[in-house]
């Protein structure tokens, strides 16, 4: 698919729970790394395609839109909670690839926290998703301080780092473990494909990845 002095296109994909979901839909999409990607003692970062189309990297999720954001990857697969919380006019995000179902979610200890609606005017919360949370608290009436945290959200209100946690739940196994409860879904998230606009725009690569995408959502919901 790549010529002379065409670069391949460079393809972002999180590190993580939705990477095992999301191999198989690229993989009908055409998009299939080389073999060393599945190599767990390999600690490269980015990887050829099985084809030689494509460089596909392998980085946090939160990096994944930073990178086709400003144009260093063409596109990638991220959740929407991450889409939602940098909101890069220069993201596009225009299939839902219908894996990584999960909900952002507001947790609060089991016996319950100072907050209460109506009462309190100021909440702390410790969050990996700041802005999402802001936003959130604000709609609710509520000021919230954010403390960023990427790991061991839990941990947050045991110890007196916070109130409340605003974090990813599935099951909610992990909560219950840790003596909280959720208490409000702020989203429902999924994965999806991402791409930079003006690659779309300029890339006639782009557009057909994009349609590859499409038809492989389709023919996975149709099965």
């Amino acid at each position: 698919m790549t010529s002379g002095s065409t670069p391949p296109l460079t393809f972002a994909v999180p590190k993580g729970r939705i990477l095992d979901e999301a191999l198989p839909v690229m993989a009908r999409a055409g998009v299939v790394p080389h073999s060393s990607f599945h190599d767990k003692a390999d600690r490269s970062l980015a990887f050829a395609s099985e084809d030689g189309a494509m460089r596909i990297i392998r980085v946090r999720a939160f990096d994944v839109a930073t990178f086709v954001a400003f144009g260093a990857a063409q596109a990638g697969i991220v959740g929407s909670d991450v889409i939602e919380e940098f909101a890069y006019s220069e993201l596009y995000a225009p299939v839902d690839l219908a894996i990584g179902h999960c909900r952002l979610s507001v947790a609060e200890p089991a016996e319950g926290s100072e907050y209460r609606p109506g009462v309190a005017s100021h909440l702390r919360v410790a969050t990996k998703y700041p802005n999402i949370t802001k936003r959130w608290f604000e709609r609710q009436g509520v000021q919230a301080e954010c403390v960023k945290l990427n790991g061991a959200m839990e941990l947050a209100p045991s110890l007196g780092l916070s109130g409340r946690i605003v974090d990813l739940v599935s099951t909610g196994k992990t909560l219950a473990q840790n003596g909280l409860v959720e208490k409000d879904a702020i989203m429902q998230v999924s994965a999806r494909l991402i791409v930079n606009r003006v690659a779309l725009k300029t890339d006639p690569r782009v557009s057909a990845l994009v349609d590859a995408f499409r038809q492989a959502v389709s023919g996975q919901v149709e099965a």
